[in-house]
């Protein structure tokens, strides 16, 4: 495969959804730096077959004609306490919602990053949250060992009901949605999430919540910087 066809390939590990575009993305991910793969359909049309070797790498990386919502569908999933927690109690904010599971590496490496955002943007507005698709205990231990300092919430088949009305079929993770204050859906990023790409889309979060740009305005540019983004990792 050339290098422009990886490039592609790894402009498309990310989900911008809008009207301008349409576009779902089932994508598996490697090491940092490592060419990423994905299978994209437009939206309302039926998935495409996944490749034997995508399957091989992911068991269950398919998924039914699911659209990606416009804004954030409503779920309650229990805290580290247990305790029903509905994500409309954050409302009013700008939330960044990391699914991902303790026996995920890449979830793992996100965290001191996704730690690092929550106090970063806590003055503006963001909230991150993490949904643990995982056994609350195993959860429960692996937040403790890491003092993971965002709000922590957690599931079994209520996380993959979560994840499914986001239009993304599990095993799919890490994935992270990011939606601006007023509940719309900005982008859906699917993989391992880093300080750039991030930046870069919360940058455009807030821009929409000042008024500044458009909701499809935001998907745009958010599009073009992730891109300029795999063709020049370094900035």
């Amino acid at each position: 495969m050339s290098d422009r066809a990886l490039r592609a390939a790894a402009a498309a590990l990310v989900v911008v959804f809008g009207i301008w575009a349409g576009i779902r993305v089932y994508s598996t991910w490697t090491a940092p730096g490592a060419a990423h793969r994905a299978v994209a359909t437009p939206v309302g049309e039926a998935s495409p077959p996944i490749p034997s070797d995508l399957v091989d790498q992911s068991p269950g990386l398919a998924g039914p004609d699911i659209k990606i919502p416009s804004r954030l569908p409503a779920f309650t999933l229990a805290d580290l306490g247990g305790v029903p927690t509905p994500i409309a109690r954050w409302k009013g904010k700008s939330l960044v919602i990391n699914f991902w599971a303790t026996w995920c590496a890449p979830c793992r490496r996100e965290i001191p990053m996704l730690g690092h955002l929550a106090t970063q943007w806590a003055d503006r507005g963001v909230v991150v949250i993490g949904v643990a698709v995982d056994h609350a205990q195993s959860v429960a231990n692996y937040a403790q060992e890491l003092k993971i300092p965002y709000p922590l919430l957690v599931g079994e088949q209520d996380a993959l009901d979560a994840a499914l009305a986001l239009g993304v079929v599990s095993p799919v993770f890490p994935f992270t949605v990011f939606t601006d204050d007023i509940g719309e859906i900005v982008a859906l990023y699917v993989g391992e999430l880093h300080p750039p790409q991030a930046d870069l889309i919360l940058s455009r979060v807030q821009s929409i919540n000042r008024h500044e740009l458009s909701l499809k305005e935001a998907r745009r540019s958010i599009a073009a910087g992730l891109a300029r983004l795999t063709e020049n990792p370094a900035g």
